[in-house]
């Protein structure tokens, strides 16, 4: 496209900006006044510099061609992500039918899946699934094997799966060989005040460092 090419489309584009303006509906067309900014900045450069207009070599063009690329490329992997997502809450879904779920490990993203799962149904929080969670933490089982994976659980889990997982972990070491199983009234401590079993957890957790320390 040469500058005069370019000119007459500006002319072209303000012509239908006057026209749209003596109508309610159309005078706040984004896309017809971005149409008109981009002609005139065409328009603009081809004054300045000459030649032919080329897409190829315009900066603004080639920035905004990687601005979509990068956008389509996210969208992509937000994509597999929820399809991983969603083949996982499956898995755990028919362990969970099965009553099996506590032989599943835990792994990177479950804390996804149990958002998934929850909105399922319904939002309704599954105390069989927090609870497997709380567990696995507590345990440092699967993917909580790793430290900067319990440390990143606290940001997202939910408080009460947390406070259970703190209430287990200080209630083991406080009396060693003991059985998770042994121990729901944990669940529903952390259930009824987070906060509060998140207190009492850090107490006992003291208390033993103290006592072995002693």
């Amino acid at each position: 496209m040469t500058h005069a090419e370019a000119a007459a489309a500006l002319e072209d584009a303000r012509f239908d900006a006057r026209q749209d303006s003596r109508h309610e509906d159309l005078a706040l067309d984004e896309r017809g006044m971005a149409e008109l900014a981009e002609w005139e900045r065409v328009e603009g450069l081809l004054a300045r510099i000459g030649g032919v207009y080329d897409p190829d070599g315009d900066v603004v063009v080639q920035e905004e061609r990687a601005a979509e690329a990068a956008a389509a490329a996210a969208r992509e992997v937000e994509l597999r992500e929820a399809d991983r997502i969603a083949t996982r809450a499956d898995e755990l879904q028919v362990l969970r039918d099965r009553g099996a779920l506590e032989q599943a490990e835990p792994r990177e993203g479950d804390e996804a899946v149990r958002d998934e799962l929850t909105r399922r149904a319904g939002s309704y929080v599954q105390q069989d699934v927090d609870a497997w969670l709380a567990r696995a933490l507590a345990a440092h089982r699967g993917h909580y094997a790793d430290p900067a994976a319990r440390e990143a659980a606290a940001g997202l889990l939910h408080p009460p799966v947390l406070a259970h997982a703190a209430l287990l972990a200080a209630l083991t070491q406080l009396v060693p060989g003991a059985d998770v199983d042994q121990l729901p009234f944990a669940a529903r401590l952390a259930a009824a005040d987070s906060e509060a079993a998140g207190e009492l957890a850090a107490f006992l957790t003291g208390a033993v460092t103290a006592g072995i320390q002693a």
